[in-house]
């Protein structure tokens, strides 16, 4: 094979994206054989010859390699485990699915080790957080005693949740700010600092826009060594924050506006604090400094490292296998709040899915649709890449 036929499923403002990402050229080796979206006008705007309207038949159309998957959540789980069925290499958009026990289903689908299956985690392409993941695993800050990590920055206004029936709602989206926007910020929480013991949430429940989801969040979370964590996030602030700061046995690491400080100890942090030498009454401490031109290939780099995956074996920046993590801390989080209690990881993933079937039962919270126009309030197009 020298090229891969891809399918995009879901032609939604990211759906869009990819397509048009592959038509310019973006993507090497990869030609783009197949769209699938249940709207004619959005087909329309294309002319590719094979057009679908059903996922199954675009799966079985044998018209493509692979499909990218960009459809609303709750989907992500029925397509990916259709096509990975059907022997189709797949890369699905973030949430891999929307609750742990369905990425258990969708992962144990994956049984074919000849298959790639990626996810779009876009963010762990960032410089920043490449430099910040190897300064952690080589060791250059020793062990990590606390993170605090305020992620605000992801504004949304009540336009953009108009713009979709299925947006900010237990039975279209699942959940709000956690299992959407700050979930990358989720992944690369657990793909930095890995997976906690123990988690506390705090959610609130539409508290800047007229939803039934999470709108703002605090989370603290434990680890097994005995570090914290505290994660803060909303969609209702302006103007945001993102603001990760790491207190570990070397020293103090701030990342922040796509820079990077250290300030080293010149002596670690538990030897000074137990020094009894009256001398000594301030850690001395040297800072290095690392400023990022930019954030790097994002989507285009996620996608066009799935298409090498397929065609030349390289490794996956985000093999899907992954996912699960993420919706796992999300979980946790949204389920601690509304029980009022900690949650202990692994999360109990049939407890979660009861839970949500709950939620979705009753609900109360119904809306019509109010389609946007490029470049109007709602269109948040150009922050996908952050």
């Amino acid at each position: 094979m020298k090229s891969v036929r891809l399918g995009v499923i879901g032609l939604g403002n990211i759906g869009r994206r990819y397509t048009d990402d592959v038509l310019t050229g973006k993507i090497a080796r990869c030609q783009l054989t197949a769209l699938c979206t249940r709207s004619a006008e959005k087909l329309a705007s294309y002319s590719l010859a094979r057009q679908f309207t059903r996922s199954e038949d675009l799966i079985r159309s044998r018209s493509v390699d692979a499909v990218l998957i960009a459809t609303p959540h709750y989907s992500h789980t029925t397509i990916g485990i259709d096509a990975l069925q059907n022997d189709l290499h797949v890369l699905v958009e973030k949430p891999i699915s929307v609750h742990k026990a369905d990425c258990e289903r969708l992962l144990a689908a994956h049984k074919n080790p000849r298959l790639v299956f990626a996810a779009m985690f876009n963010k762990r392409t960032d410089p920043a957080y490449l430099k910040l993941r190897e300064m952690i695993q080589n060791g250059e800050l020793g062990e990590i005693r606390r993170i605090n990590w305020i992620i605000t920055d992801w504004f949304r206004s009540e336009a953009y949740y108009a713009s979709g029936g299925w947006r900010a709602t237990w039975d279209g989206e699942g959940g709000g700010v956690l299992l959407n926007q700050c979930l990358h910020n989720l992944d690369l929480f657990q793909w930095l600092f890995g997976m906690p013991q123990r988690v506390r949430g705090f959610c609130g429940l539409g508290r800047y826009h007229n939803i039934e989801v999470e709108d703002d969040v605090t989370a603290y979370c434990e680890y097994v060594n005995g570090a914290t964590a505290v994660l803060i996030s909303s969609t209702g602030e302006a103007p945001g924050t993102n603001r990760l700061e790491i207190a570990a046995e070397n020293g103090r690491l701030v990342l922040e506006n796509n820079e990077l400080v250290f300030a080293k100890n010149d002596i670690p942090m538990s030897e000074f604090s137990r020094t009894t030498d009256k001398q000594f009454s301030a850690p001395s401490t040297t800072e290095f400094r690392l400023a990022f031109p930019d954030r790097g290939g994002q989507h285009v780099a996620v996608l066009q490292n799935f298409i090498d995956a397929i065609l030349d074996g390289q490794p996956l920046i985000a093999p899907a296998a992954e996912g699960i993590h993420s919706v796992e801390l999300a979980n946790a989080i949204v389920f601690s709040s509304a029980h009022n209690q900690t949650v202990e990881l692994p999360l109990d993933a049939v407890a979660y899915e009861q839970f949500l079937k709950n939620c979705v039962a009753n609900s109360r919270h119904h809306k019509k649709a109010t389609p946007f126009q490029p470049g109007s309030a709602a269109d948040f197009t150009n922050s996908f890449g952050r």
